[in-house]
């Protein structure tokens, strides 16, 4: 089977994330080729700072395709992730319309029959006036229909988990049909469905019937030689022995159970780029402690995080 660009195995999708500097596992790199041979959207869930978004953003840039990103948010609806109408835009062609009917009744020879209604003065019936208003030049769209009118594109679905039941049905509406019906415009069906990811950090569940349109896949920590990886991937100036110190103490912090908010991998990365501008080339006590605010961000984590630093260090 051949799939998005070629990629016909998940040895190619893994050496195509790898090009952008996103590192996978072969359960990763798998699903996602899958989710791309099948035409299905990929739900992602997972800890934060687990990756979930970043593999989105590194498939967009793999592919070259313009990466369309809906930020989930409580009482999210369809205008704000579909369409909407420029009201502004509406309301100044209504007053060009008035415009243009005023003039055309100064224009008018004298005795000449006036008319009250600008709309018949203008030439235009009122039904006319209110179809043009509804004209696309004043749809505005949204990461929804921008991702099924602009294709090919990859659509991030971000933090699905923070919307709604009802936003939920209706985004599977349109992952089911790949088209959307505009009363006054008429349907747009994607002449090329989006690459879809979806993610979530699991502070509800989401209902079986979007699970099933999905291909799904839990984005663990990765272990420690992964993520030692990740950090010299991205951050090639760090040191193999700062990575390993670093990526040590982050591995040991979430183990820590107490922790408010474990250090994910992205956390690991803002440590090690602290790390990088104080010119640090192997970790001691006291940049650690002094960096701490790059891994934590609730002051009973730093405090917790500052007293343990000194054991784990020394393990």
């Amino acid at each position: 089977m051949t799939t998005t660009s070629g990629l016909t195995s998940t040895a190619a999708v893994s050496e195509l994330l790898e090009s952008t500097g996103y590192l996978t596992d072969e359960g990763l790199a798998t699903i996602t080729y899958l989710a791309l041979a099948m035409g299905r959207p990929l739900l992602l869930e997972g800890e934060p700072g687990t990756g979930k978004t970043s593999l989105a953003e590194a498939l967009a840039a793999g592919l070259d395709r313009p990466l369309i990103r809906l930020q989930c948010y409580e009482g999210i609806d369809a205008s704000q992730a579909l369409y909407d109408w420029d009201f502004t835009k509406q309301i100044l062609h209504l007053r060009a319309l008035e415009t243009a009917a005023v003039t055309r009744g100064a224009e008018r020879p004298v005795g000449s029959e006036a008319t009250a209604d600008p709309a018949a003065g203008n030439g235009l019936a009122t039904e006319e006036i209110e179809k043009s208003l509804f004209d696309e030049r004043f749809l505005l769209d949204r990461p929804l229909l921008k991702a099924l009118r602009n294709g090919p594109a990859v659509l991030l679905i971000d933090e699905i988990d923070r919307a709604d039941d009802e936003f939920e049905a209706f985004l599977l509406e349109i992952l089911s049909a790949w088209q959307v019906t505009i009363p006054e415009l008429g349907t747009i069906r994607a002449q090329t469905p989006p690459v879809v990811v979806l993610t979530s950090n699991r502070t509800r569940e989401l209902h079986d019937a979007l699970k099933r349109r999905c291909l799904y896949h839990w984005i663990d920590h990765p272990g420690l030689a992964r993520e030692v990886a990740i950090v010299r991937t991205r951050l090639p100036q760090v040191s193999e022995r700062l990575a390993e110190q670093l990526v040590t103490v982050v591995q040991n912090l979430r183990r820590d159970t107490h922790l408010i908010k474990p250090p994910g991998v992205a956390e690991s990365l803002d440590w090690a780029q602290a790390l990088v501008e104080l010119g640090a080339s192997e970790l001691d006590l006291a940049t650690a402690a002094a960096t701490t605010g790059a891994l934590c961000k609730h002051r009973e984590d730093l405090d917790r995080v500052r007293s343990s630093l000194e054991k784990i260090l020394a393990g």
